[in-house]
């Protein structure tokens, strides 16, 4: 799958919208992924997941035993990618504010986990979702998510493979450009600003 192809389905869903939009980070964009729009239909979700499974290295993608995704945003995309790789998927949620495995969740001890998201522009979120399971007993072995919006700069930790890195600029609160600034800014995502 090409990005040319990545992008087209989320055109294809209504997923790829224009205007003023605060990111989860609390930074501002003029573009915003909805991956959730994209991930709605069972068939386009596996056939990014398929893609993006393809990307992660055999010797990395043979060793996974559990996938782990960041809730909201990452869970439909983490269950995918589970089902793709034929493991357990889990999530990790915030119910007091810092990431924790719940629900029942378990990982053993060492088990070797593929941290999923849906989209990364900091890192910040792959960061914390990572210590969570490895508090719970996982071992990070990569990361994955469908977009990377940090246009390669994110440092999660661990060996990370994006479908698609896209470059969409962002800016702090006090730095917008005059036309964003101009455009009324809306919250999309699924948590408050930081």
């Amino acid at each position: 799958m090409t990005d040319d192809d990545v992008l087209a389905e989320f055109r294809a869903a209504n997923a790829l919208l224009e205007g003023h939009f605060i990111l989860s980070s609390g930074l501002h964009s003029p573009r915003y992924l909805q991956c959730a729009r994209v991930l709605m239909n069972p068939r386009r979700a596996a056939r990014l997941t398929e893609a993006l499974a393809a990307r992660i290295p055999a010797e990395l993608r043979d060793r996974i035993t559990a996938v782990v995704a960041p809730a909201m945003g990452g869970v439909i995309a983490g269950q995918e990618m589970a089902r793709t790789l034929g493991v357990d998927g889990m999530f990790v949620e915030r119910p007091t504010g810092t990431f924790e495995l719940r629900r029942g969740f378990r990982l053993s001890p060492g088990q070797e986990v593929l941290m999923m998201e849906d989209v990364v522009t900091t890192g910040l979120s792959s960061r914390e979702a990572i210590a969570a399971i490895e508090a719970a007993g996982g071992r990070v072995i990569a990361g994955a998510s469908l977009i990377d919006r940090s246009n390669g700069t994110a440092d999660i930790g661990v060996p990370f493979f994006p479908l698609i890195r896209l470059e969409v600029p962002t800016y702090a609160p006090d730095a917008l450009p005059p036309e964003l600034a101009a455009v009324p800014a809306i919250k999309p995502g699924s948590r408050a600003a930081a």
